[in-house]
């Protein structure tokens, strides 16, 4: 096994990008101070919602977490092989999104926060040794391990315990059916309702009073059996809170150094856009208007051909400068918001563009200007490196998150790994705490969604 093949190392690069976008994901719910909503309110609907939601985490436990547990467990076996080190990579990305998701769940539906501790992830290297670089670093991470643990709790004790949320409104149903009669079928060996043997009308009754019992009781018995659920999962996933706050002063780390970078860069920019356009342009004005000065006695008509020349310098010097200062800071993104700026953008470009927008306000000014720089660098790219004959754009907003997604018809194949400036645009954004999701399979289509938390005022 002394390499990859080509569509390996795109394998390879697609499961590193992966694991990258969980590690986003990671963030934004290290950056969630604080408890979710947890739900509060009384009454028979609240009961049905935690016996419906006990049931669902039942079913996708039972399912999900076991195979995914014997799956893992295959894999590592497979590892003193060499195969494992090109499947654990894979299926540790799946565990990942899966754990990050019912964290997402634990938040939403139990008011739960679960804290989370990836280490980040080194560079990929090409070929075979980056597979087994990536497998040894992700091995040697404590949350997978803490991710693989839980997956075989999920699937005993965390079943048992939300399956226990919708059978205390089942339960009660089964006693009534034994008090009208059910217990018949069982006379020959008596049916067991908890304690109460049923072989009879009268322990059949008394069945049935248990289940009015049960039932009264499950008005907060069953949201509790989804809490101690989740609770149960939270002593599990949870790294402790030195873990918790190393990984949260790595990610702070790391976008400040992005922050630096990213304005160091555009400082040079602009510099050297001043220096070689409106600097050069405005020292020819100066240098035209001094000849000038000797010349409006001696030579009035060449004067006024040099006045000419310089008055068409510092036009040229002034469109440079607008030019440089809408890239710092568009005045259309000033003055009338997000979409309208991107509806500017898309209507300079060479390429048929549909926007659509259903963003109910404006977020505050650095969030926008960057959404507005992804958005511009997305399009940029499809226009240059996509071939695509149609573009189309969709911004929205839900759920305290900005929503852009940029779609072309073109061939397809843009990673962030290959370039193309979406790494850039991954810089830019985990600032703010956003995020990049890229799909492009070759051969297109090409999907690129940008997500931003804000608020919109």
């Amino acid at each position: 096994m002394g390499g990859l093949t080509a569509g390996g190392e795109e394998g390879g690069r697609r499961v590193y990008e992966r694991l990258r976008a969980g590690e986003r994901a990671a963030g934004r719910l290290l950056a969630a101070d604080g408890d979710g909503r947890r739900d509060e309110g009384g009454g028979v609907l609240r009961t049905f919602r935690a016996a419906g939601r006990g049931a669902a985490l039942a079913g996708v436990s039972l399912a999900v977490s076991c195979g995914l547990f014997c799956l893992v467990l295959v894999s590592l076996c497979l590892i003193p092989l060499g195969v494992g080190l090109i499947t654990t990579p894979p299926v540790l990305a799946v565990i990942r999104e899966y754990a990050l998701g019912r964290r997402l769940r634990a938040r939403e539906w139990g008011g739960v926060r679960i804290g989370v501790a990836y280490r980040p992830l080194p560079p990929l290297a090409p070929g075979f040794a980056g597979e087994a670089g990536l497998c040894l670093a992700l091995l040697r991470d404590p949350a997978t391990w803490r991710d693989i643990g839980w997956l075989f709790l999920d699937c005993t004790a965390g079943v048992i315990l939300s399956v226990l949320a919708p059978l205390v409104l089942l339960y009660p149903v089964w006693g009534a059916v034994l008090a009208a009669g059910g217990w018949r079928i069982f006379e020959d060996s008596p049916e067991w309702y908890l304690f109460v043997p049923v072989d009879s009308r009268a322990t059949g009754l008394l069945a049935l009073a248990l289940g009015v019992v049960i039932g009264l009781t499950a008005r907060w018995s069953a949201p509790a059996f989804v809490q101690a659920y989740f609770r149960l999962t939270r002593a599990v996933l949870a790294p402790s809170r030195e873990q918790e706050m190393a990984a949260r002063i790595n990610r702070l780390t790391a976008t400040r150094e992005d922050a630096v970078d990213t304005s160091a860069a555009e400082l040079r920019r602009i510099e050297r856009d001043l220096h070689d356009g409106a600097q050069a342009r405005l020292v020819a004005v100066g240098m035209d208007l001094g000849l000038i000065e000797s010349l409006v006695e001696r030579d009035p008509a060449k004067a006024k051909e040099l006045l000419g020349k310089a008055r068409q310098s510092s036009a040229e010097a002034l469109g440079e400068l607008r030019d440089l200062v809408r890239g710092i800071h568009p005045p259309v993104l000033a003055e009338r918001g997000l979409v309208d700026a991107v509806r500017a953008l898309a209507l300079r470009l060479p390429v048929e563009t549909e926007v659509v927008a259903d963003v109910p306000g404006r977020a505050e000014a650095p969030v926008e200007a960057a959404a507005y720089f992804a958005t511009s660098e997305l399009l940029a790219n499809a226009v240059k490196h996509a071939g695509a004959d149609r573009i189309w754009i969709d911004l929205g907003y839900r759920e305290g998150r900005l929503r852009i997604s940029v779609g072309d018809n073109g061939g397809g194949g843009a990673t962030a790994a290959k370039g193309t400036g979406l790494a850039g645009v991954e810089r830019r954004l985990g600032t703010f705490d956003g995020v990049l999701a890229v799909s492009s399979p070759p051969g297109g289509p090409t999907l690129a969604t940008v997500e931003l938390p804000c608020v919109l005022s």
